[in-house]
């Protein structure tokens, strides 16, 4: 792992050792949506009916958690392609509070649903598990069968890793970190190591509950995950 990564993770743990009350990234409980972190929100240009769909399915940190409708990671993303040349729409299928078995019991009506065969989904799951304590056997085996789900119906995936918080213990992120670069090597699927990597450690780009990204956080983030994106969409560019 680089040095800012493991800066990241050794911050986020010490963030999420003040937090831990919350059980959640997002849960039931929290409070209205609101923006008083002040960010420029992306104007979305018109998107062709005909673009790809990319669906950016996760938890609260892809939900947009006490975001404004064009500030989450979805909008945001869109923008950053857009910036880029390539137009593609983003879908928000992230669900605050979500664990990764709600996801695993959720991902085919996503799917089934969807307007169009995504042509890439953007996945982030495992946060809430990890903040729950939940074993990292079920949280590896629930990842495993959405991975194995989308590898059925054909639809790439860019994944996103979590890092347990040092707080937790050697022995859990012993068990933890892993999963994420092993389903990534196992579906040869494209992989950005940890989400927050860069937004945790700066608090400016961080809401008042130290764990979810403002805006302006989101906008690190979007702008980071972009060219992965780009290089996974077929025949972008």
């Amino acid at each position: 792992m680089k040095t800012a990564e493991w800066r990241s993770v050794f911050l986020y743990g010490c963030v999420i050792a003040l937090c831990q009350p919350l059980a959640a990234c997002g849960s039931a409980e929290a409070p209205p949506a609101s923006t008083n972190d002040t960010a420029a929100a992306p104007r979305t240009a018109a998107i062709p009916a005909d673009a790809p769909l990319v669906i950016a399915f996760g938890d609260s940190l892809y939900a947009g958690y006490q975001l404004g409708p064009k500030e989450g990671l979805a909008p945001q993303l869109q923008a950053a392609l857009a910036a880029d040349g390539i137009a593609a729409r983003v879908q928000n299928a992230g669900v605050s509070g979500d664990t990764t078995a709600a996801g695993r019991q959720r991902l085919t009506y996503v799917l089934d649903n969807a307007k169009a065969k995504p042509a890439l989904v953007v996945l982030g799951l495992g946060g809430n598990d990890m903040l729950r304590g939940i074993g990292p056997d079920q949280t590896r085996a629930n990842l495993d069968a959405v991975l194995a789900e989308l590898k059925k119906r054909d639809i790439p995936v860019l994944l996103t890793g979590m890092m347990a918080a040092p707080n937790l213990g050697s022995d859990y992120a012993n068990k933890f970190n892993p999963i994420y670069p092993a389903l990534a090597a196992k579906y040869d699927v494209s992989f950005y190591p940890f989400i927050l990597d860069n937004v945790i450690t700066d608090k400016a780009l961080m809401l008042g509950d130290n764990i979810h990204p403002n805006a302006q956080g989101v906008k690190v983030v979007a702008e980071a995950l972009a060219p992965l994106v780009e290089q996974a969409l077929p025949d972008a560019g």
